[in-house]
């Protein structure tokens, strides 16, 4: 089970923290990502990092603004969303997978949390 929080309302060039934690299991093995959804789109890949978060691969969107990272000894996966824009408005999920590749696809992705919704106003 992952649980992401963090989300809210911010102004545009404002920063948020996303984290995501799990329940009842370690992610330490896991490859981690991030991606979002608006109502209506398709869920896009925002960033990801390797399982032992030595490696990270970001969207073209958000290189330079967000950071992705991990705390194996706590479960934990955070994103770090700097220069907001209004375009970065919406539901962010944090997703784990089992594989040992990064990957932008969704569909590699084996469990996910319920999202937590980020609007930046302009």
């Amino acid at each position: 089970q992952l649980q992401a929080c963090g989300g809210g309302l911010v102004q545009a060039r404002g920063s948020l923290r996303l984290s995501c934690a799990a329940s009842g299991r370690t992610l330490s093995g896991y490859v981690m990502g991030w991606f979002r959804q608006v109502l209506g789109k398709e869920r896009e890949f925002v960033a990801a990092i390797s399982w032992r978060g030595n490696s990270t691969y970001y969207a073209d969107s958000v290189k330079g603004r967000f950071t992705i990272s991990r705390d194996n000894a706590k479960s934990t996966v955070n994103l770090q969303m700097n220069n907001l824009r209004p375009e970065d408005t919406a539901v962010y999920y944090c997703a784990a997978d089992v594989g040992r590749v990064m990957s932008r696809s969704a569909y590699e992705y084996n469990y996910w949390g319920q999202g937590t919704l980020v609007t930046v106003s302009s």
